[in-house]
C-alpha cells in the first residue's frame, strides 16, 4: 500500500514536544502565581477606594491604620510572588537549554554530514527561546488575561467608566493587531537574512587563509554586504513600523487614562459616583493596560521568538535522535561490503554503484582510481559517516548501522582526506577529546611514529594547536591525525590519502605504521596512488565512476593493469614496473628507519 493510500504521515514528536510536556506543570504553577499576583495588586485600588469613601468621610484613624497594614502585607506578598515567578522563568529557561542543547548539537553534526548548512543556528534559536522565557514579557503574557477581570471591576464601579475603558482597551488591542500585520513580513525577512549573513561571515572566517592569500576579501565583503544590507533594511523597516505603532499605542493609553479621570470627575461632580471610585477606576485601568502595552513594546521580540521556536521544532523533527542499539562484542575487523550504492542527497546519480569486496584482519586494501571516482565517499561510508542508499556494510557480520555509535567509533580509526583537528592540545586531539591515561596517548603517538615530532613541539603533548590546528603545518596535522586514528587500537583503519601532506620522513613513518598495524591484526583500507602505499597493500581495488573496475590481490590487479597499458594508452594513475620497485625500496627503507 502506498503512503498516499495510508493517509498523511503524522509528524514525529520531537524533543521539544517532550520538554514542553514536562514543563507543563511549571506553566500551570506560573499561571497560579500570576493569579495570586494580580489578586494582590487589587490591594492598591481597594485601598484608595476605602480611604476616599470611608476614612476621609468618617475620620477614623484605626480604620486607616488597619487598611494600610493590609495593603502593605498584600504588596509584600505581591513582591515575593513576582520574584518567585521571575525565578521560575529563569530556571525553566536554564533547564530547557540543558535538556535540548545536546540533542541540537548532535542533530547538527548529523545534519552536516548530509550537506545541511544550518550550522549552529538551532543553538542560537534555542538561546532566543531561553531569553524569552527568562524575560518580563513572558510574565506579561500570563498577566494579559487579567485584563478582562480588571475591566469587569471598572464596570462594577460605574457602567459609564466601564464602557469608556472597554472602548479604550479595544482601540489599543486593534493597534496591537495592526502592529502584527504590518511588521510580520519584515520581521520574518530580517530573521532569514540575518541567518544567511551569519553563515556567510562564518564561512569567510573559516576560510581566512584562502581569503587572504588570493585577495578574495573585497569580492566576499561585497557579497556579504549585499546580504547584510537586506537584513538591515528589513530590520529597519520592522523597527520603524513598530516604533510608529508603539507611539500610537502610548498616545492612546495616556489619552484613555487622562480621559478616565476627567469622566470620573464629571460623575463625582454630578453625584453619580464617589471620589474613591474615580481614583480606583483610574488605577484599575492602568493595571489593565499595562500588560497590553508591555506586550506591544516587545512585539518584535515575540515575533523573533516565534520564528525561532518554529525553526527549533522543525529541526528537532527533521533530525530524529539516533535509535538505541544493543551493545555488541568488540569486533575483530572482518569487513564485508555487499552491493553498496550511494546517491548524494537530492541526486539520483549514484556516486557509488554496486560495490562489493571483503577485508580481513591483518590485511591492507588499497583503493585507487581517477578523481571523482567515489574513493572518499567509500571511506566515509565505511567509517559510518554516511548511510548507504542501497546495499550493506558488515563489520563482523553485523550491519554497520546496527552498531552503537560510540562502540563503532572505538572500533574504527579514520583519517579523512582533509584532516580536521579541534581547538585544544595535541593530547586532547589524539585522545579524541576524551579523558584517558597518558600512556594510551603516548602509545597511539608511538604507533603512528609521531612521538618524536610531538616532543619537538613547544610544550610537547600539551601544545595548544589553535582553532582547527591552525598553529601546525599540514604535515604535522596529518601525522597527529594519524595518531588519533590509531588511538585505542581500533580493528578497522581507514586512511584517505594519508600521505597527501607528508615529506619523506612522514612517508617513512606512515609505511612503518601500516606495517605495525597489519602485524597487530588490524584491517586497513587505504586510498592513494603513491608506490610506497601500493607496495604494502595485499589487495587493490580500482574504482572508476563509482564502479569496481578491478579487484583482487596486488599482483593480480597490477598484472592486469600492465596488460591493459600495453594494449591501450595510459589513462589511469597506476604503478609502472619502475614505480613498484621504487615503492618496495621505500618500504624497506622505512622499515629499516623505524627499526
Amino acid at each position: 500500500m502506498s503512503s498516499a493510500a495510508r493517509g498523511p504521515r503524522r509528524a514525529r514528536k520531537s524533543e521539544l514536544d517532550d520538554a514542553n510536556t514536562q514543563i507543563r506543570s511549571v506553566f500551570m504553577l506560573t499561571g497560579l502565581f500570576s493569579c495570586a499576583i494580580n489578586i494582590m495588586l487589587l490591594a492598591s485600588p481597594l485601598y484608595m477606594l476605602q480611604v476616599y469613601d470611608r476614612v476621609l468621610t468618617t475620620g477614623r484613624m484605626e480604620t486607616l491604620v488597619l487598611l494600610t497594614i493590609l495593603m502593605a502585607g498584600a504588596l509584600i506578598v505581591f513582591g515575593l510572588l513576582d520574584a518567585l515567578r521571575a525565578i521560575i522563568g529563569v530556571r525553566m529557561a536554564t533547564w530547557l537549554g540543558a535538556e535540548l542543547s545536546p540533542a541540537l548539537l548532535a542533530g547538527g553534526v548529523r545534519a552536516r554530514l548530509v550537506g545541511d548548512g544550518a550550522g549552529a543556528q538551532p543553538l542560537r534559536d534555542l538561546a532566543q527561546y531561553q531569553s524569552f522565557l527568562a524575560s518580563p514579557i513572558f510574565s506579561a503574557l500570563f498577566d494579559a488575561p487579567w485584563t478582562v477581570a480588571y475591566l469587569a471591576m471598572i464596570w462594577l464601579l460605574h457602567p459609564t467608566l466601564g464602557m469608556f475603558a472597554t472602548a479604550g482597551a479595544l482601540f489599543i488591542i486593534l493597534v496591537g493587531v495592526l502592529n502584527e500585520i504590518i511588521t510580520r513580513s519584515a520581521t520574518r525577512n530580517a530573521g532569514n537574512a540575518q541567518i544567511v549573513a551569519m553563515q556567510n561571515a562564518e564561512m569567510m572566517i573559516r576560510n581566512a587563509e584562502a581569503v587572504r592569500a588570493m585577495g578574495m576579501m573585497p569580492s566576499l565583503m561585497k557579497r556579504w554586504s549585499q546580504i547584510n544590507d537586506s537584513y538591515v533594511l528589513s530590520s529597519l523597516t520592522a523597527g520603524e513600523r513598530g516604533a510608529m505603532i508603539l507611539g500610537l499605542a502610548k498616545f492612546a493609553r495616556y489619552l484613555v487614562q487622562s480621559a478616565m479621570l476627567g469622566i470620573g470627575a464629571y460623575l463625582v461632580i454630578t453625584g453619580k459616583t464617589t471620589g474613591g471610585s474615580m481614583i480606583a477606576s483610574s488605577i484599575l485601568l492602568g493595571r489593565m493596560l499595562a500588560p497590553v502595552e508591555q506586550i506591544m513594546g516587545s512585539w518584535r521580540m515575540i515575533g523573533t521568538t516565534r520564528l525561532a521556536y518554529g525553526r527549533l521544532k522543525a529541526r528537532l523533527q527533521d533530525v530524529p535522535p539516533e535509535a538505541e542499539r544493543t551493545r555488541l562484542p568488540r569486533p575483530y575487523g572482518n569487513v564485508s561490503v555487499e552491493k553498496l550504492s550511494y546517491c548524494a542527497p537530492g541526486s539520483r546519480k549514484p556516486v557509488l554503484d554496486n560495490v562489493s569486496f571483503k577485508l580481513i584482519p591483518g590485511e591492507a586494501l588499497a583503493v585507487i582510481g581517477p578523481s571523482a571516482g567515489g574513493k572518499s565517499t567509500l571511506c566515509r561510508l565505511l567509517a559510518g559517516v554516511l548511510v548507504p542508499s542501497d546495499g550493506v556494510i558488515r563489520l563482523d557480520g553485523t550491519d554497520l548501522q546496527h552498531w552503537r555509535n560510540e562502540q563503532l567509533g572505538a572500533a574504527i580509526g579514520y583519517l579523512p582526506q582533509d584532516v580536521e583537528l579541534f581547538a585544544g592540545t595535541v593530547r586532547d586531539n589524539i585522545a579524541r577529546m576524551q579523558d584517558t591515561e597518558d600512556s594510551d596517548i603516548v602509545q597511539a603517538a608511538m604507533l603512528a611514529h609521531a612521538h618524536e615530532l610531538i616532543q619537538r613541539l613547544p610544550q610537547g603533548y600539551e601544545t595548544s594547536i589553535g582553532d582547527a590546528g591552525s598553529r601546525l603545518s599540514g604535515g604535522q596535522r596529518q601525522r597527529i591525525g594519524l595518531a588519533r586514528a590509531v588511538f585505542g587500537n581500533p580493528q578497522l583503519i581507514i586512511l584517505d590519502e594519508p600521505n597527501a601532506n607528508l615529506d619523506q620522513a612522514g612517508e617513512n613513518a606512515l609505511s612503518a605504521t601500516v606495517r605495525d598495524l597489519k602485524q597487530a591484526g588490524a584491517a586497513l583500507l587505504i586510498v592513494g596512488h603513491r608506490p610506497s602505499t601500493l607496495a604494502q597493500a595485499d589487495k587493490l581495488l580500482l574504482l572508476k565512476d563509482g564502479r569496481v573496475e578491478l579487484y583482487g590481490t596486488r599482483e593480480e590487479v597490477i598484472g592486469r593493469l600492465r596488460l591493459a597499458q600495453s594494449e591501450t594508452p595510459r589513462s589511469l594513475p597506476v604503478p609502472t614496473v619502475e614505480e613498484e620497485e621504487i615503492g618496495e625500496q621505500q618500504e624497506k627503507l622505512a622499515l629499516t628507519n623505524a627499526q
